[in-house]
């Protein structure tokens, strides 16, 4: 199933199933439980990102090539884990805010798989890890790289937290419609030109691996949010760098999800 989470006419907050027609039905009860199409159609006014994260854990160095592009010939040992404050995160097609409190010149884009934590997690195998996965959904890793690496005391948090630095949607896919995770195609458009293009089975680390990583005396909640890695061809690799400015439009594009489409805007 596609669930939206979106704001009705009256500035009501809901969710509802996403139909391949392109039609939307609303949902009742709790999608950490039980829940069920109602068929009423949906009063979408704006569509939301589809969850409101408890956490957001993000690993980096999580695509082969992309760590070799970074200059990392050996592969990390453990995931390599950072957080993002939950007040990052960003709905589909609202602008991306480079701010001006601290200069921010090297806003780079990042195209990631985000997995949705679907009930408590402790201590998890990786046999038993996708029986927690509520379900799939976009995720741009937005990151300011001179205070990711330079500005930060050596954690990368600095650089990856700013507020709308997390876009996440459009919509969130359970897990019976998308049985492989570590077999969707994932890119970024900017400007109109694809600047990522590749596969999930390139993850060092695959999804029960991070699970049962992050889960090891880690209690996980339901709600929690974890990006897993972003492929090569990210902005401060090229020659010449590319990084976000005023005006930009760029868009996330996992198949079997959808398209995450945001605009860059300087903070007023």
């Amino acid at each position: 199933m596609k669930i939206i989470r979106y704001q009705d006419s009256n500035a009501q907050i809901h969710y509802a199933r996403q139909h391949d027609d392109g039609s939307v039905t609303q949902l009742e009860g709790d999608i950490f439980g039980e829940y069920r199409d109602t068929g009423s159609p949906a009063d979408v006014a704006k569509l939301l990102a589809p969850i409101v994260p408890v956490d957001i854990l993000c690993i980096g160095l999580n695509y082969a090539h992309h760590a070799k592009e970074g200059g990392h010939e050996t592969l990390p040992e453990f995931p390599v884990l950072f957080m993002k404050n939950i007040g990052a995160v960003q709905n589909p097609g609202d602008p991306i805010v480079i701010p001006k409190a601290l200069p921010c010149d090297h806003v780079d884009f990042e195209c990631e798989l985000a997995v949705v934590i679907g009930k408590e997690c402790h201590n998890v195998s990786q046999a038993d890890a996708f029986d927690y996965v509520l379900g799939y959904t976009c995720a741009h890793d937005v990151s300011e790289r001179h205070w990711q690496k330079n500005g930060g005391g050596g954690q990368w948090c600095r650089g990856k937290t700013f507020a709308t630095f997390c876009p996440l949607g459009p919509c969130l896919v359970t897990t019976d419609e998308i049985t492989d995770p570590h077999n969707l195609s994932i890119k970024t458009t900017l400007n109109g030109e694809v600047m990522q293009d590749w596969k999930t089975d390139d993850m060092i680390f695959d999804i029960p691996r991070l699970i049962e990583f992050l889960s090891a005396g880690v209690r996980l909640l339901p709600g929690t949010v974890i990006l897993t890695g972003t492929p090569h061809g990210v902005g401060a690799a090229r020659k010449p760098p590319v990084f976000l400015k005023p005006g930009d439009d760029v868009t996330i594009s996992i198949s079997g999800i959808g398209d995450l489409q945001n605009p860059v805007v300087a903070e007023a």
